[in-house]
C-alpha cells in the first residue's frame, strides 16, 4: 500500500484575469438546471426547468408554449438544496431524421429515468414517451444529470453513487450496479436499447455492460469536446476537494476514477492509507472549501473557491479571443468561472474570469447550475436564480 500525496497548492494565487464578460440571452426561469440548443439552429434553443419543463428560446424571447411539459410525472422539487427533477436532455445526432430527444428526470418514486420523446412541429409529444432505462435510486441525492452523445454515436449517461454521504455501500466501486458511473449505450433500436460491442464490461461476470467508466462520487455535469471527441467530466466531491476527469477519444473505457477510495488525488477519508494502483487520478482539483448549508439560505462566500463543481465544456467557438481548446467550468456554490488547458490529461494554466464576467452584467453572484454549448461553440452559463447568459469578449 502507498499513501497518496497531496498535490497541494494556493488555489487563490497565479490567476491570470482575461476579457470574458456576458450578456444576457433569457431571464425568468423557475430553476433552469441546463440549456440546449436546437440542431442546426442560429438562434433557438431549450432551456429545462427542474420542475419539469423544458422552455423554448427564439432570438432571446421565451415562448409562450412549452418544447416539454411532464410535471405530471417529474419528482417536485421539495426543499432547497433537492437534487431531484428533471435533469438532462439531448437530441439524438439524426434529429432531422427521427425527430427523437433524450430526457433524464427522476420520476413521482423517485426513480431514475431515462425516455425517448418524438418532436412534433416544433413540440416534443408526451404521449410518445418511450421509457429506455428506469433505475431505483436508493438515496435522493447524487442522481448525476447529463445525458449526451459522443462522437460515437452513442449515449452516454451521468449517474453518481446513489447518495447517502461517502458512498456507504460502495456502489461506486461496484460493477454489479449501474451508480457512480458513466454509462454507454446504442439507441439505435426498435428495442429499448443495445450495448456496443466494445464496451469495456461487456464480457465480465456479475458486471453491467452499461458500464463506460466508474469510480465517480457526482458526474452533474460532463461533456464531449466537439472538436477532438475527448470527455472532460466535472465529479463533484465530498467534502474536501473538487474534480475534473479528463478521457481522451481513443479511450477503450473501463477507467475507474477512485471514488470513494479517493476523493479528488487523496486518500478519502482524508487520515487514512489507501492505494491509487489501477485507478485514474484527476486532470485537475480544487478546494472544497464553502459551505453548502450557506449556499443552499442564500449566504455569501466570497472568499471561498467553491463546494460543488458545475463541469463545462471545451470552447470551440470564434468569438472568445485567445480561449479556443480552453476548459470552461465553475462552481455552483460560489458562481466562480474558471479555465484550464488539458494537456496530455492534465490540467493547467488556471485563468480566473469571474470578476470581469460579473462586472460585465452588474452581478456579484449568481448559482451556476450549468454552462451549455450552441451549434457554433459559444458558451452558455445557467443562473439556477432564473437567468440565462452568454459569454462574450469585453
Amino acid at each position: 500500500m502507498k499513501n497518496i500525496f497531496l498535490l497541494t497548492f494556493c488555489f487563490s494565487f497565479n490567476f491570470i484575469f482575461s476579457d470574458i464578460g456576458a450578456e444576457k440571452i433569457a431571464s425568468g426561469f423557475d430553476k433552469p438546471v441546463f440549456i440546449s440548443s436546437i440542431p442546426n439552429s442560429k438562434d433557438s434553443h431549450v432551456v429545462l426547468e427542474q420542475k419539469g419543463t423544458v422552455r423554448i428560446v427564439k432570438k432571446n424571447q421565451v415562448m409562450r408554449s412549452y418544447f416539454l411539459d411532464i410535471r405530471d410525472r417529474v419528482h417536485k422539487p421539495l426543499f432547497p438544496g433537492d437534487e431531484m427533477g428533471l435533469l438532462g436532455l439531448a437530441f439524438d445526432p439524426n434529429f432531422e431524421i427521427n425527430n427523437n430527444v433524450y430526457v433524464h428526470y427522476n420520476d413521482k418514486n423517485d426513480n431514475t429515468i431515462i425516455s425517448r420523446f418524438k418532436v412534433y412541429n416544433g413540440i416534443a409529444s408526451k404521449v410518445s414517451e418511450k421509457i429506455i432505462l428506469q433505475i431505483k435510486q436508493p438515496y435522493s441525492n447524487h442522481n448525476g444529470g447529463t445525458i449526451t452523445f459522443g462522437l460515437d454515436g452513442y449515449l452516454y449517461i451521468g449517474l453518481g453513487d446513489g447518495g447517502s454521504a461517502g458512498d456507504p455501500e460502495k456502489r461506486a466501486q461496484d460493477l454489479s450496479n449501474l451508480f457512480g458511473s458513466i454509462l454507454r449505450i446504442d439507441i439505435n433500436t426498435d428495442d429499448n436499447y443495445l450495448i456496443p460491442k466494445d464496451n469495456p464490461f461487456i464480457n465480465i461476470k456479475n458486471a453491467k455492460s452499461e458500464i463506460w467508466s466508474y469510480g465517480l462520487r457526482n458526474p452533474w455535469r460532463f461533456s464531449f469536446d466537439k472538436l477532438t471527441g475527448d470527455m472532460i467530466i466535472g465529479d463533484v466531491g465530498q467534502s474536501l476537494w473538487e474534480e475534473i476527469n479528463f478521457e481522451p477519444f481513443l479511450s477503450k473505457g473501463g477507467k475507474n476514477y477512485g471514488w470513494n477510495i479517493l476523493e479528488g488525488n487523496h486518500c478519502y477519508p482524508e487520515d487514512s492509507k489507501c492505494s491509487s494502483d489501477g485507478l485514474t487520478m484527476p486532470s485537475f482539483e480544487y478546494p472544497n472549501n464553502a459551505n453548502y448549508a450557506k449556499t443552499l439560505f442564500g449566504i455569501k462566500q466570497p472568499n471561498m473557491d467553491g463546494c460543488s463543481i458545475t463541469g463545462g465544456y471545451v470552447y470551440r467557438g470564434d468569438k472568445l479571443k485567445g480561449m479556443n481548446g480552453k476548459y470552461i467550468f465553475g462552481d455552483y456554490c460560489t458562481g466562480k468561472i474558471w479555465s484550464i488547458n488539458i494537456s496530455e490529461g492534465n490540467g493547467e494554466n488556471l485563468e480566473n474570469h469571474t470578476t470581469s464576467i460579473m462586472n460585465s452584467i452588474g452581478k456579484k453572484e449568481f448559482y451556476l447550475s450549468s454552462f451549455g454549448q450552441n451549434n457554433d461553440g459559444e458558451i452558455f452559463i445557467v443562473d439556477y436564480n432564473g437567468t440565462i447568459y452568454k459569454l462574450v469578449n469585453i
